[in-house]
Parts: structure tokens; C-alpha cells; sequence
């Protein structure tokens, strides 16, 4: 049981020091002390990542709902296992036990078996932050189906992509959602994407808003008429190690999004394990991520990890600043949340609106803290940790990625001294290294580079969904037998490991992953538009914001340059979403191009960021007078 709760220091360097001399015995042990299984594995681990092949638990036969549900129900069936908060404060919270949960998901998979949803059968969930969108997950993984969520804020179009890309069967949805003092009427948005997308056989509705919206027959349902006929007994399909639990799509830097494949043990035993040691769950505790479960945040750290252990997770519907900016603070203190796990964006937006909201509320009930999504500067950790912490809560900067499933580096609390900045050392089990760009290792201390990973880990992303040599293409082959995360690092003199962001054409905003190429692409659709380039540059709320170079295809002085602005953002809502909007669009004669014609977009980024103190050689460029241009008229 030792290696299970790492409680200190010392403890730490132990258990890691054992579970990278011998992986595949310590992650044996796990595994078998603290899961369910069917059937026990054949082979902890084989891998290569020339080919890149990755299987955990060979052989093995589990549900994984059986070790998020079933497994509690004797000593924790009336445990809270969801808190769900509403948007709305008066609409009050709602406790899902975890025998209400088993029933609730049974009666769902029963639903699914009767619309012929079967183990292997894709299901697209685009839900609000709802406890249907927990219960939906769950009822996919128990009955064998393989659950793609996608993000309640994305278009009818980027929705589309995604259902058609992985040939999902049936899609879950809502009559619409609430956002802060808005509601959004998603049922619409479904309809409009199923305009393209022959593969959907069956969309369940289910009520949130309680507004009229258009059922097409044959083919809509309402969830709830359904439920009430279904028996709340199912028995959990047994799968295989490596089968399929879920995909998530996450921004390619190029065009499509990537459709990153999950498997089933690996998964469990990792979200389950790093949860348990990074936010020291114990018993009692009531722990709430902000996230929202479209991400693998919300996958890992508010579904599959907390239930594994029994916990008590809370869902939270709402916006930071609805009804006022106190709402985090007054659900901390109403709840007696004892870890709060958020983005830097939300800290920002927050330190922004000062202390006064914080200082109503009683936050002593918060014993841990924790940021994900980007790096968090230093300006927000020390308000973080003044201010909501009271300098005893330790803050854990996690650093980790869809791709990788669960939390990669980080703080253990109370045991790892913290830094500002630094995500600090790797979690148990996983072995970074820095590579220069000739290929070449970085030995030592006080060193920076790129950032990558040269052992597997339970919950690595197998492949991309239906696209073997991308997912080879993008994550191995830019260094031998190596993954390569994307992101650069460094090293300080105790090995403490400092993300520096995105190595390649994807920008962190607001803690989410967006790709350049596909808002160029929407961007360039523009009838006037000739061609585009987006960078980022610094923001103090979102941490990056987007600025766009825009050329068009007749520069005259009498267009309207703002309601081309609003145009051009109008299409990026509708293609990506409104979270792709661009905060600077700046109209140019060209953009600086190398004579093989590409665009010379870090000359671009230090424009935006106000950097042209050096821009480098740009001698070489095959226009280098337009630099100048741009620069005086950079925005």
C-alpha cells in the first residue's frame, strides 16, 4: 500500500527513484493493490516507440466503471460521489450518491442497448456542464462504447468535423445550456451539424433550459421519457486493456484536429493514481476542478480519477464571474472545498476584480491548490497564494496534455517545495528529458531546450483515431525513440522543470490549445482576405490573446476596416468557436515571407509582443521591406 499516498519529501524521491528502475514491477503493484479486474494481465508493459506501440495490462479484462462505481457501493453508496453546482446560486446543489450514480448510468446504458449502441460504437456527448454529461461518459464506458465529448462552446461546423472523423452512431445533447446571465440554445447548433453527418443514427435530447425546440422524428429523443421506462440494473461489458475508452480532439497546428485515442487500464490506473497524490486526497475531503469535462482536465480530474477513489467531485456549471466575482469563493466556503484545482486565465480575471470578493467568503476550508492549462506567471501564483491559499495551501502547477492523459509535472504537496513558475519535478514514473535541436540529449542542471518524455506511461494516448502516421508523424519523429511533447523547458540548478510554452504553431489562450493553421484557414475564407498569419502575444487575462495579419485582396482606403474586423471574427466563430476570436486584426501590404514562401511568423510574434528591439536577420527575407511597414502600423 506504501507506494500508493506519498506523504513526503524523501517518500517522493523513493518511490520514484523504484518506479523508473523498475517500471514494470512498481506499476504491477499498483495496478493490483488498488483496482477490480476481471482478469489479471498477461504483461505489464511492451513498447517502441519507432513504431510507436504502447500496451499496458496486456490480456487484461476490466470495466473501468466498475472501479468508479460498482466497487464503492458497499462502504460508500451514500457518499456524495457528484456535487453538482448550477449556474444559477438559487436553483441550490444537487448530492449524487454514488448508488444514485450506478443506478442513473444503468439506466442510461439500457437506453443506449435498446438505440443499438454497442461495445466499439461511437457516441458523441456535447453537453453543458450537467450531471448527464458525467452519467453519459460513464453509461459509454460501462457498456463498451467509446465516448467523444466535445467542448459545449464549439460551432455546428467544428462539431461536425469531429462526429464524422471518428463515425459517431449516436449523438447526446441538450435543449441548451446557461452561461452566466446568457442561455445558449445547442439543440440548433446539433441540427446544424448534422446537416453533414450521415453517420448519426440517433440524438438523445435531454432538458436543461426548458425551451421549444425542433425534434426531427425518427431520429430525436427525449432522454428523460426514455429513462423513466429503463430498468437500473445492467451488467458492465467486460473489456480488454487496450480497448478503446474514449477520443478527444485537440488543435492540430495543422488543419484537422487530432482525435487522440485513450485506452481503457492504463488510463484508469494512472488519472486514478496521480489524482490521489497530487491533490492528497483522503476520505473526507470535497474536491472541486473548474474545469470542463470537453477537456481532458475535466475526463481526468473530474470524472475517472476522483470516483476511482471513492471521491467526492464537484461539477460546476456556471461562469467565475456570475452572479458576481465572488461566485468561486462563496462555492468554497458553502461547500468546504478542501482542493480547488483552476486555470491561471480564471486567477488573472479574478486578481483583476481585487480582494473585496475573495474577502467576503471563508476559504479555510482549502487545504490545496492547483493550476493547469498553461504556466502560470508569477504575478498570479503570489496573488493565488495570498489571497486564496493564505500562504498554507501549497499550489500545484501541473503541467500535462490530452495526449498524455494524466499530470505529468508537478509539485506533491506538502512534500515538493514549490517555486513560482516552475511546474517543479516529474510525477512518479515518468522520465522527461531535455533535447537540444540537433537531436542531442541535455545533460545536467541549469539547462533549456525541448521538452521530451523517453519511457511510456500508463495513460500515454495510443494513436490518433483513425491516422496511425500523424500520430507517428507528430509525437515521435522528431526525436529517436522519443515522445516529443511540443514544448520547450528548462531546467534549474535542483532539476526543477519550467514550461516555456508551445515549440510549434499552437497557442495557449485562456488555457486552451489552438492551433494557428485552422483560424488562418477560416480567416482566408474571407472573400477580401488574400492571405493570413496569427500569432500570439501577451495578455494580462488569458495569458496569450491572438493577433492577425491580414492582407487583402484590393487595398483601398475606402473599405470599412471594422466591419471587416467583426466579419472575419464572425467566421472563426462559426467555424472554431468563439474562443478562437482574434483580439488584433491588422490589415498589411504583405506578409514577411523566406524565399521557399513561408511566413516568417517570429518576426510577427515580436511585432505583437511589442519586441523590435532585435527581429534578427531579415536579410534573408524574400520582401524584408515590408517589416517596416508592418511595424509602423502595428496595432
Amino acid at each position: 500500500m506504501s507506494n500508493y499516498h506519498i506523504k513526503h519529501l524523501e517518500e517522493y524521491f523513493q518511490v520514484y527513484r523504484k518506479s523508473t528502475n523498475k517500471p514494470e514491477s512498481f506499476w504491477d503493484e499498483i495496478a493490483t493493490e488498488h483496482f477490480l479486474w476481471r482478469k489479471k494481465w498477461d504483461k505489464v508493459l511492451s513498447w517502441d516507440f519507432t513504431k510507436p506501440e504502447v500496451k499496458w495490462f496486456e490480456g487484461a479484462k476490466l470495466n473501468i466503471t466498475e472501479n468508479c462505481i460498482d466497487r464503492h457501493l458497499a462502504t460508500r453508496g451514500d457518499k456524495t460521489a457528484i456535487l453538482f453546482e448550477p449556474n444559477d446560486p438559487k436553483e441550490g446543489a444537487q448530492h449524487i450518491t454514488y448508488k444514485d450514480l450506478y443506478h442513473r448510468v444503468n439506466k442510461l446504458c439500457n437506453v443506449l442497448k435498446s438505440k443499438g449502441i454497442g461495445k466499439g460504437d461511437r457516441v458523441c456527448i456535447y453537453l453543458p456542464m450537467i450531471p448527464e454529461l458525467a452519467i453519459s461518459i460513464l453509461a459509454c464506458a460501462r457498456i463498451g462504447a467509446i465516448h467523444s465529448v466535445v467542448f459545449a462552446g464549439f460551432s455546428a461546423t467544428a462539431l461536425a468535423t469531429r462526429i464524422n472523423d471518428s463515425e459517431c452512431k449516436m449523438v447526446i445533447t441538450s435543449d441548451g445550456s446557461y452561461r452566466g446571465a446568457k442561455t445558449i440554445d445547442l439543440k440548433s447548433i446539433v441540427d446544424e451539424a448534422l446537416e453533414d453527418c450521415s453517420c448519426v443514427k440517433s440524438v438523445l435530447v435531454t432538458k436543461r433550459i426548458q425551451t421549444e425546440i425542433k425534434m426531427k422524428e425518427g431520429r430525436d429523443e427525449w432522454l428523460e421519457v426514455l429513462l423513466e421506462e429503463a430498468s437500473d440494473q445492467f451488467v458492465a461489458t467486460v473489456m480488454d486493456a487496450e480497448d478503446p475508452l474514449f477520443i478527444l480532439y485537440t488543435s492540430g497546428s495543422t488543419g484537422m484536429p487530432k482525435g487522440m485515442v485513450h485506452t481503457t487500464a492504463g488510463y484508469m490506473v494512472y488519472s486514478a493514481y496521480t489524482f490521489k497524490n497530487v491533490f492528497q486526497y483522503k476520505e473526507h475531503d470535497i474536491y472541486w476542478c473548474t474545469a470542463d469535462i470537453g477537456w481532458i482536465t475535466g475526463h481526468s480530474y473530474i470524472v475517472y480519477g476522483p470516483l476511482a477513489n471513492g471521491a467526492t467531485t464537484v461539477m460546476f456549471e456556471g461562469v467565475p464571474s456570475y452572479p458576481d466575482y465572488g461566485r468561486f469563493w462563496e462555492i468554497v466556503e458553502k461547500h468546504k472545498i478542501t482542493q480547488f484545482y483552476t486555470a491561471p486565465t480564471a486567477i488573472r480575471a479574478l486578481a483583476k476584480e481585487g480582494v473585496e470578493h475573495v474577502e467576503k467568503h471563508d476559504l479555510s476550508s482549502l487545504k490545496i491548490l492547483g493550476t493547469v492549462g498553461e504556466p502560470i506567471n508569477e504575478e498570479a501564483w503570489h496573488w493565488y497564494d495570498d489571497n486564496i491559499g493564505k500562504k498554507k495551501s501549497p499550489i500545484v502547477d501541473t503541467w500535462w496534455q490530452t495526449e498524455t492523459g494524466g499530470i505529468m509535472i508537478t509539485p506533491i504537496p506538502f512534500s515538493t517545495p514549490t517555486k513560482p513558475t516552475y511546474a517543479t519535478l516529474p510525477f512518479i514514473g515518468i522520465q522527461p528529458v531535455l533535447m537540444d535541436e540537433n537531436g542531442k540529449e541535455i545533460e545536467g542542471n541549469q539547462a533549456d531546450g525541448r521538452l521530451c518524455i523517453k519511457f511510456p506511461w500508463p495513460s500515454i494516448a495510443r494513436t490518433i483515431w483513425g491516422n496511425h502516421k500523424r500520430y507517428k508523424d507528430t509525437y515521435f519523429s522528431a526525436f529517436e525513440n522519443m515522445y516529443f511533447t511540443g514544448d520547450g523547458a528548462l531546467r534549474d540548478e535542483v532539476g526543477y522543470y519550467r514550461i516555456t510554452g508551445r515549440v510549434d504553431d499552437v497557442i495557449i489562450v485562456s488555457g486552451h490549445n489552438l492551433g494557428t493553421a485552422p483560424i488562418e484557414d477560416a480567416v482566408n475564407e474571407h472573400p477580401a482576405v488574400s492571405e493570413s498569419a496569427i500569432v500570439g502575444f501577451p495578455h494580462d487575462v488569458k495569458g496569450n490573446a491572438l493577433y492577425g495579419y491580414v492582407t487583402l485582396k484590393e487595398t483601398g482606403e475606402g473599405r470599412n476596416h471594422d466591419n471587416l474586423r467583426k466579419e472575419i471574427n464572425q467566421i472563426i466563430t462559426e467555424q472554431i468557436g468563439p474562443i478562437a476570436k482574434l483580439n488584433k486584426i491588422q490589415f498589411t501590404e504583405g506578409l514577411p515571407k523566406t524565399r521557399s514562401g513561408k511566413i516568417m511568423r517570429r518576426i510577427l510574434r515580436k511585432i505583437a509582443s511589442k519586441d523590435t528591439s532585435n527581429l534578427g536577420d531579415t536579410s534573408t527575407l524574400l520582401n524584408p521591406e515590408c517589416v517596416q511597414g508592418i511595424m509602423d502600423k502595428a496595432l
